[in-house]
């Protein structure tokens, strides 16, 4: 199902997936499209925990926009995976990527304009979020598409560098724009970049859809579904998504509101503390992608296990200089973890199963990580944000080391 020649058998190379020009061109426009993602995720934080008059206030608030993305990703993402695996990926991607686009430059309007209230925020990021439920999986599954079965592990890890590269400079960027300018810009910032992807799609070649029958919507996702609950694998790895999800990487959503009420620092520093966070995600994409699917099991539970510690450190500290060092731990802990299960999930998954399959990993990060995110900030209100990072943190170590040490087919994959 390639669109060019194979490569001859051999261990693929680190940067193999790149002989494939789809790839290429796929992977250029992510790279560009979400160094404004990132400059747009860190003023929309900041903006909101500033109008906060405290920490409590501060996680409530972005909890509520994080709930606004994830109504939208819950309800759609069954199916944008049957979407994926029956219509063509490139012309998903041509309107969620023109949709997201527009979505910028309207939030860009309203902050500019001084009309951008908390509902009005929380209904564009709800719009968003539904064009990214159909994104995500169209994606990701094309990935396996552009490049042989043996170089699948290296390709998702190159992606990730191309989302978490971006994550190094656009944060502290976001800094010196709101700093200088304002917040508004950054907004304008992503509505240009994003149209970086629709650029690249211009030029790549088109990819049938991996599945032409078109039967019941309803019977494909309960088939896709009863996949994943009776795989003796990838029900624990769907299971462990979900329980980080709504305890441990909610920390990157509240970040603004731990670095503007723990921290006292402003939004340079802000973004400094995603660009730790971003560079110890980096760290976790290349050894993704060095590792490919190699050892995959057992990396996968050592990552969970080494965020769930990061996040509790985190909330066990006040000092800038350790929460910097904390969150690269944690960056790199988060992204080898969601790469692994990425491959995981794109290597175990038969063709015609792959977008459904992939569509509740994307609905379980992009839904259900903003909906803990409104779970951890509404708890932060009884605990504070710092207790509650060090709470979330042991309930996803009791459930990573769990599964580690009583699945051994998991261990093994």
């Amino acid at each position: 199902m390639n669109a060019e020649p194979r490569i001859p058998d051999r261990r693929p190379g680190f940067l193999d997936p790149f002989r494939f020009k789809n790839f290429r061109l796929l992977w250029g426009g992510l790279l560009v499209s979400n160094f404004g993602t990132w400059v747009q995720f860190t003023a929309l934080g900041y903006y909101v925990a500033s109008l906060a008059p405290n920490a409590r206030i501060g996680a409530l608030d972005i909890g509520l926009i994080g709930a606004a993305r994830a109504l939208p990703v819950l309800v759609l993402s069954p199916l944008a995976g049957v979407v994926a695996d029956r219509y063509p990926r490139r012309l998903v991607l041509f309107v969620t990527n023109g949709m997201t686009s527009v979505l910028s430059f309207v939030i860009f309007a309203l902050i500019a304009t001084e009309h951008a209230p908390l509902w009005a925020l929380m209904i564009t990021s709800g719009m968003n979020a539904a064009t990214q439920a159909f994104d995500a999986p169209a994606r990701q599954s094309w990935v396996p598409l552009m490049v042989p079965r043996e170089m699948v592990g290296g390709a998702i890890g190159l992606n990730s560098v191309a989302f978490n590269a971006p994550s190094v400079a656009g944060p502290p960027l976001a800094g010196l724009l709101i700093a200088g300018i304002g917040v508004a810009p950054c907004f304008l910032v992503n509505a240009l970049t994003t149209l970086a992807v629709v650029i690249a799609l211009v030029f790549m070649k088109p990819a049938p859809p991996s599945s032409t029958h078109r039967g019941n919507v309803f019977a494909a996702i309960r088939e896709g579904v009863r996949f994943l609950v009776e795989h003796p694998v990838l029900r624990w790895v769907v299971l462990l998504l979900v329980v980080s999800s709504v305890t441990i990487r909610p920390y990157n959503f509240l970040l603004p509101a731990y670095a503007v009420h723990v921290i006292h620092t402003d939004a340079k520093g802000l973004g400094w503390l995603m660009a730790a966070t971003g560079l110890g995600a980096i760290a976790g994409a290349f050894f993704t992608a060095a590792t490919g699917a190699d050892r995959r099991g057992r990396i996968w539970v050592g990552s969970a296990v080494l965020g769930a510690v990061g996040v509790a450190a985190l909330g066990l500290t006040t000092s800038f200089g350790l929460a910097a060092v904390c969150l690269m731990v944690i960056g790199l802990a988060t992204m080898s973890f969601i790469g692994s299960s990425n491959i995981l999930l794109q290597t175990l998954a038969p063709d015609e199963m792959r977008g459904r399959a992939i569509s509740v990993y994307s609905m379980i990060l992009l839904g259900l990580v903003p909906f803990g995110s409104l779970i951890v900030g509404a708890l932060a209100t009884v605990l504070e944000l710092r207790w509650t990072f060090v709470l979330a943190g042991i309930i996803a170590l009791l459930f990573a080391l769990w599964i580690g040490l009583a699945k051994p087919q998991v261990r093994d994959a």
